[in-house]
């Protein structure tokens, strides 16, 4: 390869761009440079997101494309500052903002968000995620490789890792159905259903995560994955596998205590069966699940089960409608969606009000209206996937 085509593209981190992308050698490198709201994406970011990955899948000379985020520690455009934050989600409070306003660009932000992370689940190039820090949400959606391809999915000690849609009114969505149902046992409903922070050994045993590494390790990685070299994206992938996999046993994961409560047919059965125990854990985990929305602590459940039997485009164009329905079933202020986000992230009164305010008071098919798709076949935004 001529120096010419090493070191196309080539830029540096900068305060300036939410979303930097680098070509150093065959790798082609993403940096999400939003430090101040964790990463959370925009509708640019995403956007900035699908062309590059596009670009790049269809470039012969990018054989690895590799993601990272940074952190509100460092000083923007630093060492210090890369790594230790990956990404925290969308960003609801565009989220609540756009669906009071009734603004178009709340639909286009789901659209096209969905339409990404179903290029990265088959991204047909080696993809590196180096999930440092927090990893939640849409964060996830950048992360989980399921369907072709190499894959590596890094975690450190500092990797804090959720699907806490349940806390604002809204489903694990980014192909998390798809994701999350296929953990080991009945954990994608664990997890799912209380939103749960789980660490790097925990992502690992329930496969959301491949190998751990000390985040002081990161740095040396990321800069060796734009010194190598690579012949093809085969060369590629035997790097990784030598690089990752040699020592990387499949995990022993012990999902009993799990399986022994969500497995049950209802979210009623569930908690009933959580606060007659006398474990602390169970205890504990149906106080949670009890802060949750409960009327979307009944759609989740839907949604995981029918994930299970789901191909991946199929379950995409589920959420598509699920979530068209959270902003539009009932529309503006009453959406259980928006009333989430406004006591978590704009007003932090920390109490929403759910409407129905308990389990037990969510009557039997309300759950059926968010599986309704507005759109045929035909005119489906995510038709094309």
């Amino acid at each position: 390869m001529n120096k010419e085509a090493m070191t196309t593209e080539v830029k540096t981190i900068d305060a300036s761009s939410d979303v930097v992308t680098e070509r150093r050698g065959n790798a082609g490198l993403i940096t999400l440079n939003r430090p101040k709201a964790l990463n959370a994406l925009s509708l640019q970011m995403v956007r900035e997101l699908l062309s590059t990955l596009r670009a790049w899948r269809d470039d012969p000379e990018v054989r690895v494309v590799a993601i990272r985020g940074t952190n509100k520690i460092g000083r923007p455009g630093t060492p210090d500052s890369l790594f230790g934050g990956f990404c925290a989600g969308g960003d609801i409070r565009f989220f609540h903002q756009a669906a009071l306003a009734g603004d178009p660009a709340l639909d286009e932000f789901f659209t096209e968000e969905y339409t990404l992370n179903h290029l990265i689940q088959t991204y047909p190039k080696p993809y590196i995620a180096f999930m440092d820090g927090v990893v939640m949400g849409g964060g996830m959606g950048l992360c989980q490789g399921l369907a072709l391809g190499a894959r590596v999915r890094i975690v450190t000690e500092r990797t804090k890792m959720a699907m806490p849609e349940t806390n604002i009114g809204l489903f694990p969505d980014v192909g998390g159905g798809y994701f999350l149902s296929r953990c080991p046992g009945h954990v994608g409903e664990y997890l799912a259903l209380t939103g749960e922070v789980i660490g790097a050994d925990e992502a690992i045993n329930y496969g959301l995560a491949d190998v751990k590494l000390e985040a002081a390790a990161l740095p040396a990685l990321w800069a060796e994955l734009g010194a190598t070299s690579f012949a093809s994206a085969m060369a590629a992938d035997q790097w990784i596998a030598s690089k990752f996999m040699a020592n990387n046993a499949n995990p022993v994961c012990d999902t009993e205590k799990i399986d022994a409560y969500f497995s049950l047919l209802r979210v009623k059965h569930i908690v009933d069966a959580l606060e007659k125990s006398e474990d602390r854990w169970a205890l504990r985990t149906a106080a949670t699940l009890r802060k949750r929305s409960p009327l979307m602590l009944h759609v989740v459940l839907e949604q995981i089960r029918k994930a299970r039997a789901m191909q991946l485009a199929d379950e995409l164009r589920m959420e598509r409608d699920m979530v068209h329905q959270c902003f539009h079933l009932r529309p503006g202020k009453e959406s259980e969606t928006v009333e989430g986000i406004r006591a978590l992230a704009v007003d932090k009164d920390y109490k929403p009000q759910w409407k129905p305010a308990r389990i037990e008071d969510v009557k039997p098919g309300m759950a059926d209206a968010f599986f309704v798709s507005p759109w045929t076949a035909e005119t489906h935004p995510l038709r094309d996937l």
